[in-house]
């Protein structure tokens, strides 16, 4: 219990850290809402005006104090380009972020477990070193990168899928998971790369303890150590870096979307800075902010769950 809460009491004082941090960064930044609104020629009596209504002419602090107020009451302003609140344009961007997300995590999880038992079964083999290879390939190529070949390959050359736009899985089920391959892979080959490799050395490291030597001495074959015990163990430390790979595969997606023109929440940061939209900026970059806070806390409280030693402290 006292680590659960401890975890909480961490995660609460991050977050009112980020958001100082925030608000701070874009008060800084150069630019004014009210030029972007008005132009740069605008009437002064019409700026001062609009300057009040939008609460800029308050001191810094009572800003601050009035927009993590309206934060816990959900609201996370009105964007100034698009003249809506930020959390309409939130919901209807969400589903097409968290969608490539979790196509993205699909695609890592189904290919990082067998890859990284082969690579280890057959560590010093040929066929190992030219995988282990491709993976670091994966891991220092880019997404965006990775993004645009695919796109060159499958949508333009071969023409076998779409180059991007997002379909929604109500109106079209196969044309939403056609339109969410190829960013998906982007995005996927990079972290899956990251995970096999720690996974493999990981599986390594099991395979040289004690445990391992005794189970094989006493008639258990190598596929059954190899599964039963030496995975489990493995897979521990791995969920960890599962939890990094999910803000990775976030943060991935802020520039994959605008390579596939797909409508999330990483096209909206984008359209926000291009445009001065601080309001809604900051309101996405919160909430993207919360969202993997709340994620590493899961990390930690499923780790605890499959680790006792953790619930011993």
């Amino acid at each position: 219990m006292k680590y659960v809460l401890k975890k909480i009491v961490t995660m609460v004082c991050t977050l009112f850290v980020i958001s100082l941090l925030t608000f701070g960064v874009f008060q800084i930044l150069p630019g004014n809402p009210v030029d972007v609104i008005l132009g740069v020629d605008a009437d002064p009596l019409q700026a001062q005006a609009l300057e009040k209504q939008l609460g800029l002419d308050l001191p810094l602090g009572e800003r601050y104090v009035n927009w993590i107020g309206d934060l816990f009451r959900g609201d996370l302003g009105d964007s100034i380009r698009y003249q809506v609140p930020v959390g309409d344009l939130l919901k209807s961007s969400l589903p097409v972020t968290i969608s490539l997300t979790v196509f993205s995590l699909l695609i890592t999880v189904v290919t990082v477990i067998p890859i990284a038992i082969f690579l280890a079964k057959n560590n010093n083999k040929k066929s190992a070193l030219c995988l282990a290879f491709l993976t670091q390939i994966g891991v220092a190529v880019p997404s965006f990168w990775l993004g645009i070949l695919l796109i060159l390959l499958f949508a333009v050359t071969l023409q076998i899928l779409p180059s991007g736009d997002f379909i929604p899985f109500m109106e079209d089920p196969l044309g939403c998971i056609r339109s969410l391959i190829l960013p998906s892979v982007a995005i996927a080959i990079g972290t899956s790369a990251v995970v096999i490799r720690y996974l493999k050395n990981t599986l390594l490291d099991q395979m040289n303890l004690d445990y391992v030597r005794t189970a094989r001495s006493k008639g258990a074959t190598q596929k059954r150590v190899l599964y039963r015990h030496v995975l489990k163990n493995a897979l521990l430390p791995t969920i960890t870096i599962l939890g990094m790979t999910v803000v990775d595969v976030l943060g991935g997606s802020i520039i994959v979307e605008n390579v596939f023109n797909l409508p999330g929440i990483g096209h909206l940061i984008t359209s926000g800075v291009g445009n001065r939209d601080f309001p809604l900026v900051q309101g996405l970059v919160f909430y993207l902010a919360f969202m993997v806070i709340v994620i590493n806390l899961v990390v930690d409280l499923l780790y605890m769950a499959v680790d006792p030693r953790i619930r011993l402290e």
